[in-house]
């Protein structure tokens, strides 16, 4: 029985696409949701870092202070990986598309996108070494180091999109849409 009261999916509804009163443009938003594979091993990561916690807390309570304190910070990047894990994937704003890595960011103004579009080509499996042939959403751009390839935005094969063709498609037309929207000449 959905509740849709009680989730996003009443945003995705709507046949109509008009902006919510709240709906700041200038802020960075992800234009999907998170996928499974992503939530989950976020979850599992958390899950782990809990065990971790009630061990230091056990170590704190017989041991000696500076080893409950070792736990507590291996305890602590392993929320800090699990939150940056979430925070991972494309983001849009007014000033233009920002793809967040594990360890790196990369932001591109609209002004230097010349084109976003949706190809059939080999992509990475989970972000793994190896690939299957997929859809990807890329990037053309001007400017400064036009000539190097960049990475795909998205992928068809990705954590967020793995086994979900139709929210890979929506994703991506929503990023095309952003592009085509602010993106100048």
């Amino acid at each position: 029985m959905p509740l849709t009261f009680l989730t996003a999916d009443r945003a995705f509804d709507t046949a109509d696409d008009v902006a919510l009163p709240h709906d700041d443009r200038d802020r960075w938003q992800r234009p999907y949701r998170p996928g499974p594979w992503r939530v989950g091993a976020s979850a599992l990561l958390l899950l782990v870092a809990s065990f971790v916690l009630f061990a230091a807390v056990v170590i704190a309570a017989t041991g000696t202070a500076g080893s409950a304190g070792a736990v507590f910070g291996v305890a602590l990047v392993a929320i800090a990986c699990a939150l940056r894990l979430l925070r991972m994937g494309v983001w849009v704003s007014a000033r233009g598309v920002r793809q967040v890595g594990f360890f790196v960011s990369r932001t591109v103004p609209w002004e230097q996108v010349v084109e976003a579009r949706t190809v059939q080509q080999p992509v990475r499996w989970l972000g793994l070494p190896r690939t299957v042939q997929g859809q990807a959403l890329v990037l053309r751009r001007r400017g400064r180091g036009a000539g190097e390839a960049l990475p795909p935005l998205l992928t068809s094969h990705n954590a967020d999109f793995l086994a979900r063709p139709e929210g890979f498609d929506r994703a991506s037309d929503a990023v095309e849409a952003w592009a085509a929207e602010y993106r100048i000449g």
